[in-house]
């Protein structure tokens, strides 16, 4: 099959475009023939070696962890679905690589695709739609009359989480640049704050909840909004010592980890608040749900621009200028 192949780490060594053999499906795996893929900063950071400590790949990898397809064989254990099911899915982290042909996925990570979506739209909602479910309704447990701050509204996460928020019936408010200001009006932000101009630790206090996206001194920062009891939830790191527990790290990692959120973690105990890292779990049985609200017209997908297979590299490219409206997304079949 073809795909597009990480042969050494680092950023001026691209993906490589080349044939991989065919995965073959484990016994509660489905196979499926992928149809797209979207592009998500992960995939860079995947691609410079920056996960490398915490997701120790073998070498070559192919990339990619957002698809959307048709399933042409399932394994021996797989009860809910069958070949012809038309799925999208993120795969499990030791086990990406969407951008290629074909690709097997464990059941529980499988969801059937939105009646509504096109395969391209469907391609585009798995990662950033778990990570705003995971961070606003798991992690967050925001309610109806909350205040939540979701930082770069514009982009993949913060255009699906925006929305999401508004479903749930809390008070938005998002950092954006001017010309996307539109956008995030019309997705349902309440205030919009354009980065350029204006300093939201200035403007906004009070919040339940603030999803960070950006890391730095914006997460730090994030904490001076939050009213007491608060919580900060970054998915731009530092990973904390929760995320250590939960990925089953050396003691060496969890070390490593607590050293690097201690400050934001210190901070945030200060203000009363507290802080925690998020890194996306699949989950197809959330992925249904995220369907079910799409197929409802309560959340769209916001799509900037589609790619052909062969330009994989230059939709990676175009993703890391970090001026994206919404996804990026590949068309393979």
């Amino acid at each position: 099959m073809k795909a597009f192949v990480v042969d050494r780490y680092g950023r001026k060594n691209g993906l490589r475009a080349g044939e991989m053999p065919t995965p073959e499906p484990q016994a509660d795996d489905v196979l499926i023939q992928i149809h797209a893929t979207s592009v998500n900063p992960i995939d860079a950071k995947i691609r410079d070696g920056e996960f490398k400590l915490i997701l120790p790949y073998r070498l070559p990898l192919i990339l990619g962890n957002d698809l959307a397809g048709v399933i042409v064989r399932v394994g021996p254990r797989v009860k809910r679905f069958k070949p012809g099911d038309e799925v999208y899915a993120q795969p499990h982290k030791d086990r990406i690589g969407a951008f290629a042909e074909f690709i097997a996925v464990k059941e529980d990570g499988v969801a059937l695709k939105p009646n509504t979506l096109s395969m391209e739209e469907a391609a585009s909602i798995p990662l950033v739609g778990l990570t705003a479910w995971q961070a606003l309704i798991e992690k967050g447990q925001l309610k109806k009359g909350q205040k939540v701050l979701i930082h770069a509204g514009s982009g993949g996460v913060g255009t699906f989480a925006i929305q999401l928020a508004k479903h749930v019936g809390a008070t938005v408010a998002t950092t954006t640049s001017a010309r996307n200001a539109e956008l995030v009006k019309q997705l349902g932000a309440d205030i919009v704050i354009d980065y350029k101009k204006e300093d939201f630790a200035d403007i906004l206090n009070g919040y339940d909840l603030v999803l960070d996206t950006q890391g730095g001194d914006t997460l730090k920062k994030s904490l001076r909004v939050l009213r007491p009891g608060g919580r900060l939830i970054g998915i731009a790191g530092p990973p904390d010592p929760e995320f250590a527990k939960e990925i089953g790290a050396s003691w060496f990692l969890k070390t490593v980890m607590r050293l690097l959120s201690y400050r934001v973690r210190k901070i945030a105990k200060r203000h009363d608040a507290s802080y925690s890292f998020l890194f996306m779990r699949p989950s197809g049985d959330q992925l249904s749900r995220i369907a079910a609200l799409i197929d409802a017209g309560t959340i769209r997908p916001v799509i900037d621009r589609v790619f052909p297979f062969a330009s994989t590299n230059e939709a990676l490219a175009y993703v890391e200028t970090g001026r994206t409206k919404g996804k990026t997304v590949i068309k393979i079949r």
